[in-house]
């Protein structure tokens, strides 16, 4: 199972309103990271060369009912169905998103939940660890690799640590966050797809018949009763604000002009 989220594009700049962000003309699109989760769940089911798959993957997204079409790239990436669980993002937090997803996981009797490092909006990044503690399942965040041992049920995940990669062994079931690198060409091997074979860097693009074939794929809608889960919100956000526009430069002639301007008036030396 693969959780994934949209988000404002990042490319269009922020407009603010009644202290917060404006929403109402945003162009929403997916979360990249959501997007490698993606990648590396269907890398982990398929085995290329053959029609065979290891297992089923499906996408789940927490929203409004009316916003489905979020989970349509995705299905038209090769993920085999979605369950949207129909809520208002506004009334929802961390806590409750992650209590949402858990409960779904434990619904579907999943053996491994797959999801991005982080959220590209919010830079939010602690639902996978959440979930992994309401299942108490084992977790291996910031993935670079993975390696899927089918015989013995467990994954070897090589992770981002800030002095390389640590590698660690889990038991499925067991929750991964991926990070970039997992997109890399043999950052994921199944045990059934060649080791040697090379994927395209990167997640791969919906093909003209994946676009198709994912309107006719299966879309479930729970609401968040269905799953006995109570929503609210117990973190809120208190403002938002631009920050200070930034002085303008200082052009020097000399050295010795630059080092008097940092020594007396910056203050930094």
């Amino acid at each position: 199972m693969v959780c994934v989220k949209r988000i404002p594009d990042p490319d269009e700049s922020l407009k603010f309103a009644g202290g917060g962000l404006d929403y109402s003309a945003s162009k929403w699109v997916p979360n990249a990271f959501d997007e490698y989760a993606i990648e590396t769940a269907l890398r982990l089911a398929e085995v290329v060369g053959g029609t065979q798959r290891l297992a089923e993957v499906i996408v789940l997204g927490i929203g409004p009912e009316s916003q489905r079409q979020q989970l349509a790239q995705f299905l038209a990436m090769g993920a085999d169905r979605g369950i949207i669980v129909d809520a208002d993002p506004d009334k929802l937090d961390t806590a409750t998103v992650s209590k949402l997803i858990a409960a779904v996981f434990k619904k579907e009797a999943a053996d491994l939940l797959i999801a991005g490092k982080l959220s590209q909006d919010n830079e939010g990044g602690q639902v996978p660890q959440r979930v992994a503690g309401l299942l108490d399942v084992p977790q291996a965040s910031f993935a670079a690799t993975v390696e899927w041992d089918q015989a013995a049920k467990a994954l070897t995940v090589g992770r981002e640590v800030d002095d390389g990669v640590e590698v660690k062994r889990v038991p499925l079931p067991a929750v991964v966050s991926v990070d970039l690198r997992i997109v890399l060409p043999k950052s994921v091997k199944n045990g059934s797809t060649p080791a040697t074979h090379a994927y395209q860097e990167g997640p791969r693009l919906a093909s003209l018949k994946g676009i198709t074939m994912a309107k006719r794929k299966p879309v479930a809608v729970l609401k968040p009763s269905d799953l006995g889960v109570a929503v609210g919100a117990n973190e809120q956000v208190v403002g938002v604000a631009a920050p200070p526009a930034r002085k303008a430069g200082q052009k020097v002639k000399t050295v010795e002009e630059l080092f008097e301007k940092l020594t007396k008036e910056a203050k930094v030396i």
